[in-house]
């Protein structure tokens, strides 16, 4: 077969040859900075229960969720059972309880979200136009939140069910679980934010676990013991005051003024309670503050 006129049949190096291979550019809707935000918001709570990874990152915080669980489906089994006409323990006071199981979950899913992409170095394309980097540290921020209220408002519900099973007073136990949900609220929001910004700032996984484990619960066991100190000594003003430098102790001091009146040195004073509120949501936007920074100083880079 004849080859047609001015197509060489060989390579020319002076000569551009164009390939067809079928490529076509997007053409479909484009969502902005909304569509980036939610798809990271989506993409970062699956993987903080190992949704979309591997078969051995699902273990352990689905193993954490089901210990978490454990008390709870306990209690619906003997509330149903055996007739009781209260819960045996209050929904703001559940979470005081598990407070380990909350801060090993945490620590370990934080990483996950934020330490993985600076290890990898991919944090890069993610500050890549046109992608802001405080939308950035408050999407992933956002995720470990959802992802912690997931495991503090399950058991708040399972109660709350089995409330309404035993047929408690509807009124009461309404009351009671809105004031648990908006305490969780501010718990999770502390202590998503302090773990989120300790992940921010190590690229090895292990540095940041131990880091937020230390701070949230080591922290935790000093003001416990300052506080269980100055109550045998009748000094519960040093209690209290010691009570706002831990999330934990700052929770539990608003359960025992707001729920069920039961903890070491509690606030007594209405503008103690209060400040024990401001310094717990103080926590949350105080570290949040610092995880925007860090990732506007890391996108200056």
């Amino acid at each position: 077969m004849s080859q047609p006129s001015g197509i060489p049949t060989t390579p020319d190096a002076g000569v551009s040859v164009i390939h067809d291979i079928g490529y076509r550019p997007y053409a479909g809707p484009r969502h902005g900075l909304g569509g980036i935000a939610r798809a990271l918001i989506v993409t970062g709570f699956r993987n903080a229960f190992g949704l979309g990874r591997s078969g051995r990152s699902k273990i352990l915080p689905f193993v954490l969720l089901a210990l978490n669980l454990a008390p709870a489906l306990a209690i619906a089994g003997v509330v149903v059972l055996v007739g009781l006409d209260a819960l045996p323990i209050s929904y703001a006071r559940y979470a005081a309880q598990t407070q380990v199981l909350l801060a090993i979950f945490v620590a370990s899913q934080a990483p996950v979200l934020f330490s993985r992409d600076l290890r990898h170095g991919t944090i890069a394309l993610y500050l890549a136009r046109p992608l802001p980097a405080p939308i950035y540290a408050l999407a992933r921020w956002v995720a470990l939140l959802g992802a912690t209220l997931v495991f503090l408002l399950l058991p708040i519900l399972i109660l709350y069910a089995v409330a309404l099973l035993g047929e408690f007073d509807l009124t009461e136990q309404t009351r009671q679980a809105g004031v648990a949900v908006v305490l969780v609220l501010l718990l999770a929001a502390a202590i998503t934010g302090i773990a989120g910004l300790i992940a921010s700032v190590s690229t090895r996984r292990g540095f940041a676990v131990m880091g937020t484990i230390a701070v949230l619960l080591l922290g935790d066991g000093i003001v416990a013991a300052i506080q269980g100190v100055a109550d045998q000594e009748g000094n519960s003003h040093v209690g209290e005051v010691a009570g706002l430098f831990s999330p934990y102790s700052l929770y539990r001091g608003l359960v025992a003024a707001w729920a069920d009146g039961s903890a070491l040195t509690p606030p007594t004073s209405t503008a103690m309670q209060w400040a024990y509120a401001a310094a717990l949501l103080g926590f949350s936007l105080a570290c949040v503050g610092a995880l925007v920074w860090r990732y506007r100083k890391l996108a200056t880079r």
